[in-house]
């Protein structure tokens, strides 16, 4: 007999229970009940196939979310793509700082980029009743992944908690998340605009995931800087990858072997540009008198680079104490800053020692 404890309501006229998921994924009401407490392991395809019913049925598990409800862990979940990489590192440097000043624990994962990893990491922190789960990074344009994430939205705010996006777009104005995001097509366009003030007009874009919402707006901002010079952005001087380390390294090697006519170099972030700089060094190319090199983050290792590094400041630390303080903000403060569920911090641009207008004739090999 189906009881109401295990009723989700999707509309006036019609419930979806927990035996109808378990119906449509050809399992037992006590693995879709496992699956969404997370409490007892569960081979990852059946995991996948109970989802997929879940989802595509609609079911939402108020009666679970209201039982967990009941109780809290006092601890503060973050989830980030990589734990070793600077920019989500200082984010969580953050997050814990502010974690611990309320007297919370901070329980943080790594997704490596992987979409069901990260909405199962989610999953797990559901299941352990943490005040706050902050996701860190950008997205992609995935319908169905925004569905998935803005379930898990309904569900924690079923519980009394808060997803918080922290660098990602929104998952749709339903879903009831809070977000944490900075300017960054603005940085962008700003660190581009140096570069032309200082006389640079053939720049390469170096980095940057396609399709990944941080490298969609950091593209953005840098040809709307061209475009309002009146400066085309041909295809050759556009090359996307992975935000590390290595890619800019290997790519900025095959470029330079390929004798181009640039004289400048926007990285996409900091570690991009410590891989193109270790290149250019390499190949006896002089940084910034024979090509000007800037990046994106203000990671601390872009000031200890030779020269130093010409960048874009995001105030990663902050952005990580905001995302727990709007998290745990039950209401408005006095000064309205959580009102709309959403805080945009500034970024601005950081002048150092890479970047000189350029020479009179280009670098090519040998020269």
């Amino acid at each position: 007999m189906t009881t109401q404890d295990d009723r989700a309501t999707v509309g006036a006229m019609h419930t979806v229970t927990m035996s109808d998921v378990a119906e449509r994924a050809g399992v037992s009401s006590a693995t879709v009940s496992r699956v969404l407490n997370g409490n007892y392991p569960v081979a990852q395809a059946t995991r996948d196939v109970v989802n997929r019913a879940i989802e595509d049925l609609g079911y939402t598990a108020n009666a679970h979310a209201r039982a967990l409800a009941s109780s809290a862990t006092h601890s503060v979940g973050i989830i980030v793509n990589d734990l070793v990489d600077p920019f989500f590192s200082y984010i969580v440097r953050g997050v814990e700082q502010e974690a611990s000043a309320t007297g919370r624990l901070c329980i943080v994962a790594a997704s490596q980029g992987d979409v069901d990893r990260e909405i199962g990491l989610i999953d797990r922190m559901i299941s352990q009743r943490t005040d706050a789960v902050i996701v860190v990074g950008g997205g992609y344009e995935d319908p169905r992944a925004r569905r998935r994430m803005a379930e898990r939205a309904r569900t924690l705010a079923g519980i009394g908690s808060t997803l918080v996006l922290c660098g990602r777009p929104s998952v749709g104005e339903q879903a009831p998340t809070k977000i944490v995001g900075y300017d960054n097509e603005g940085g962008a366009f700003a660190v581009t605009q140096h570069l032309i003030a200082q006389g640079h007009r053939r720049i390469l874009y170096l980095g940057g995931p396609i399709g990944l919402s941080t490298s969609v707006a950091r593209l953005a901002g840098f040809r709307r800087a061209m475009q309002s010079h009146g400066y085309d952005v041909p295809p050759e001087l556009v090359h996307q990858g992975a935000f590390g380390r290595r890619f800019g390294h290997a790519t900025m090697g095959e470029i330079l072997d390929g004798n181009p006519e640039i004289t400048a170099v926007f990285a996409a972030n900091d570690l991009v540009a410590a891989g193109a700089l270790d290149a250019m060094t390499a190949r006896g190319v002089r940084v910034p008198e024979d090509i000007s090199l800037v990046g994106y983050d203000d990671i601390p290792q872009s000031s200890e680079l030779t020269p130093k590094l010409t960048t874009v400041h995001v105030p990663l630390e902050d952005m990580g104490r905001e995302s727990v303080r709007l998290a745990l903000s039950r209401t408005d403060d006095a000064f309205g800053r959580h009102a709309d569920g959403e805080i945009i911090v500034g970024t601005r641009l950081v002048e150092r020692e890479s970047v000189a207008p350029p020479r009179a004739t280009p670098w090519t090999p040998g020269r």
